[in-house]
């Protein structure tokens, strides 16, 4: 067989992946055996494949062949999510580009552009997957805003409406200027910012005298409507009853008490801006205060704030200050570090905005999915996420739906001509809804007016282990009966909440039960410098282009070893580069063994026997713990089971074992079985490294077309021979003493010894030959004294002597002991020196102490082996 000196993963990787495909090894349909299914969390259609995702779907990727080859009927869904906001902006951007104002076109004007753009690069990054080994269901991809997803969407919104769930109101949200759409409270991110403080006075209205507040958003006096202080305040109890003037515009407004107000930060005087702070906003409404909104949708100023209209809130920013200054509002204003929230899509400064809005109420929604992780039917790994799970659900907010764009499932609400609305789950429905509400038979659709809002993308991904299946439209269809509740959810902490825990609410709402069984969270991928890693710092490399020069399987394996559950991978290019040697290891071991020549009338020698039987022992015993890791979702701890075990056990110590001398065959029984444990080996790393393991699979024996590693089953934890280990082990510790003797003595290799053993237990005939074949061993017998003229060593209760006669300068070996003594006698003589000193024995911590009665121990023993030595050698 000519087998390529250099593993050429590219060669390989697309080879086998279209072979993968050709034989439909990913796809699933329901049948007779137990199933494993899981669901992709969507990427964005604006999505490239950057270093977070490439470790998400490969966690996955493990986890479904590693089901695959136990036996189950695996299914993992992939698909992309529509990204609202995400791509509309991008769709503008391409317009803008072109010349082309959103604003001049109609809705379906714009959607068409949309879905144009969406058929163009929505399906990027799932072909990227594809390089990376990922054995999705290709043929079940799905899209937020497939036609059986979007009627899903509508349906649970339709369904919670009728239960009064979702309703509509005015309300404080998150809103972002530059999108002009409302946010959850989960897309804002708060950034560190060096901001100033603005001192501002406030004149008291009918009399002398001012009171001073502090703010960082001095535009926003324009909307205020009070200023609040502590009841128990002293400095402004006599403020009750007056009123203050806003600076600048000279409205009037009350001095409310409210022992909200911290009398201890700033100045203990709080301006109440109710229609723009959610905390101010509370207190306006319970102090009944007007909401004066000073805002357009774009961050410009409206006419309510009388000043400074249509100008851009940072531009009024610096203008404003310049102009209190003049008008003598100004006290003082200092530096400030500030957190101010931006939006995760836009980057642009949040602005807390009253707005009418859609809403669901969570509260009554939410406990059976907290009841779930409590009582440990959903089990969280790592688990220390549980209480940030608790405390989420135990404080859950009711969920704003509503985003104003275009690009999106379309609310289902329609408006009457007279007030009012209706919700259907279609025009017609919502006519005939119409019609009944109104007692007008003669209303057509064009009568109606349909919200212009789309929902919240949250509210489509929270049903995807259901509508995937098509379980809300279909609830008793075969594949929703069969792959629900699905096994594992791999994603990320931060989308815990605003994406996780409600699909587990949705799965209790529309099943009636959890929507997987585990939920694995990673950590974050991020650099030297613990930065996540993004375009913007410039510090995220291109995985694919890592793929290209260190191989798929180098590049998982290389994220996998040190992506512990839940703590973050700080990634360095080493970390692929020694994937690819594990990879180039992996090769060469395969030509070594396949390269050996066999001769059938040759008997298996006894190292060989014994060395096959540990090493099968050895597997099963490995496979029990790497069991138990995958059932604790170690993956990285798995991967490091099965690396040391081939690098070390495998390679270092069975094939050395095992291989014939130089340019002799092997017997055909060992040859045999050293294939058929490099094919177990092979099983086990085929989850981690899926190309490297099918092509050499594939070339270790004939196979039928269509046959796969992905189908053959992964070894079993069978029962093993402890007490073969055990003596294993035992044997290493004797070959390593040897070779350090020979290190040590600078004795070559090819030159035999002899050993020597004093011990009350003679050793395993077998394992004494697998000691006389590493060890280069011409003689192993047994004595009852010391031998004179070697070098010794201690395992357990047994000692070792290697006679060095022949092999060492004895004068040069003399010199040598001499000088170490030498130098252990004064390390010794100091050591003496502190012991004998009362003063040291008796103050210093006993610990202290004692690590000095151990040097002296240890020095004296040190000082008895040289002295023998040195004894034997003069002899």
């Amino acid at each position: 067989m000519d087998i390529p000196a250099k593993y050429n993963p590219a060669e390989v990787e697309d080879k086998w992946y279209k072979y993968w495909l050709d034989n439909k090894l990913f796809h699933s349909e329901p049948d007779e055996r137990e199933p494993f299914s899981i669901v992709i969390p969507p990427p964005n259609v604006t999505g490239v494949l950057h270093m977070g995702h490439m470790l998400n779907n490969t966690i996955q990727d493990v986890l479904v062949r590693r089901a695959k080859m136990q036996g189950k009927n695996t299914c993992w869904v992939p698909g992309t999510d529509h990204a609202s906001i995400a791509t509309e902006a991008k769709v503008v951007a391409k317009l803008k580009a072109e010349g082309i104002d959103k604003n001049t076109l109609s809705r379906d004007q714009f959607l068409e552009h949309a879905w144009e753009w969406k058929e163009k690069h929505g399906g990027i990054i799932l072909e990227q997957l594809k390089k990376m080994g990922a054995a999705c269901d290709w043929e079940r991809t799905a899209f937020t805003m497939d036609e059986s997803l979007s009627e899903s969407v509508i349906k649970v919104f339709v369904d919670l409406h009728n239960k009064g769930k979702i309703y509509r109101g005015v309300r404080m949200v998150n809103w972002d200027p530059q999108a002009k759409t409302a946010v959850s409270d989960e897309e804002v991110i708060y950034k560190e910012v060096q901001s100033k403080l603005y001192y501002l006075k406030y004149f008291i209205d009918g009399e002398d005298g001012y009171v001073t507040i502090a703010t960082t958003r001095p535009e926003t006096i324009l909307g205020d409507t009070a200023v609040c202080v502590n009841p128990n305040d002293p400095r402004y109890a006599n403020l009750k009853g007056k009123r203050l003037f806003v600076p600048l515009i000279k409205r009037s407004v009350p001095v409310i008490f409210d022992d909200y107000v911290d009398m201890e930060f700033g100045t203990g005087a709080l301006k109440v801006t109710p229609a723009h702070d959610i905390n101010d906003y509370m207190l306006g409404d319970k102090h009944n205060l007007e909401s004066v909104d000073i805002f357009n949708d774009d961050g410009t100023l409206s006419p309510a704030a009388q000043l400074y209209v249509g100008m851009d809130r940072f531009a009024v920013r610096k203008q404003i200050v310049i102009d209190l200054e003049k008008a003598g509002n100004v006290d003082k204003i200092e530096d400030y570090m500030n957190k101010v929230g931006y939006s995760e899509r836009t980057d642009a400064v949040i602005e807390p905005k009253l707005s009418m809005q859609w809403f669901l109420d969570m509260k009554e929604l939410a406990k059976p999915a907290l009841d779930a992780v409590e009582s440990g039917e959903i089990q969280i790994y790592p688990h220390k996420f549980v209480n940030t799970y608790r405390h989420w659900m135990e404080n859950v907010k009711d969920w704003c739906l509503s985003r104003q764009l275009w690009w999106g499932h379309r609310i289902p609400a329609w408006y009457l001509p007279e007030g009012g609305y209706v919700v259907a789950e279609t025009e017609e429905q919502a006519l005939a809804l119409a019609k009944e509400r109104s007692g007008n038979q003669n209303l057509t659709v064009a009568d109606l007016r349909q919200d212009e809002d789309v929902l919240d993308t949250w509210f489509s991904s929270w049903l995807w282990p259901i509508s995937v299946f098509d379980g809300i439209r279909y609830p008793d269809n075969e594949d929703i009966k069969y792959y629900y509740p699905t096994n594992i959810l791999v994603t990320a902490p931060e989308i815990l909440f605003f994406w996780v825990a409600r699909m587990i609410i949705a799965g209790y709402e529309y099943r009636g039960q959890k929507p997987f069984s585990s939920i694995y969270l990673h950590g974050i991928v991020r650099d030297g410098q613990r930065r996540k890693m993004s375009k913007s710092l410039g510090n995220s490399p291109d995985p694919l282009d890592l793929v290209k020069k260190y191989g798929a399987d180098g590049m998982r394996m290389g994220m996998l070893l040190c992506s512990a559950a839940g703590n973050d991978l700080l990634f360095d290019e080493n970390l692929p580069e020694q994937g690819r040697n594990f990879c180039n290891k992996i090769w060469n071991a395969f030509r070594l063994v396949k390269g050996w020549e066999v001769d059938a009338n040759i008997a298996q020698p006894k190292h060989s026997a014994v060395a096959v039987e540990w090493l099968n022992s050895l597997i099963s015993r490995e496979v029990t713990t790497l069991n138990d890791h995958f059932d604790k979702y170690r993956l990285s701890e798995a991967l490091m089971e099965v690396y040391k075990l081939f690098w070390d056990e495998f390679s270092s110590w069975f094939l050395e074992i095992v291989k014939p001398a130089y340019q002799k065959p092997i017997d055909a029984k060992t040859q045999s079985e050293v294939m058929a444990i490099f094919d177990k080996m092979l099983r086990l790393l085929h989850p981690f490294m899926p190309f490297i393991t099918e092509e050499l699979w594939q070339l270790l024996d004939e196979r039928k077309a269509g046959d796969s590693i992905m189908v053959a089953p992964q070894p079993e934890a069978n029962e093993f021979d402890a007490e073969l280990l055990a003596r294993f082990d035992e044997m290493k510790e004797i070959v390593a003493g040897i070779r350090n003797i020979r290190q040590e003595k600078n004795i070559p290799n090819k030159e035999t010894l002899s050993l020597f053993v004093k011990s009350t237990q003679k050793l395993n005939p077998e394992i004494e030959s697998v000691i006389v074949k590493l060890a280069g061993l011409d003689k192993l017998e047994y004595t009852d004294d010391k031998v004179d003229g070697s070098a010794s060593f201690l395992v357990k209760s047994s000692e070792f002597f290697v006679p060095l006669e022949g092999f060492v300068n004895e004068e040069e070996e003399i010199a040598k002991l001499t000088e170490e003594l030498n130098y252990t006698r004064g390390f010794l003589t100091s050591v003496m020196k502190k012991l004998s000193n009362e003063k040291f024995v008796n103050g210093a911590p006993a610990q202290v102490v004692e690590v000095e009665r151990k040097k002296q121990a240890d020095a004296e023993e040190k000082i008895r082996v040289i002295e023998e030595r040195l004894t034997g050698i003069k002899k």
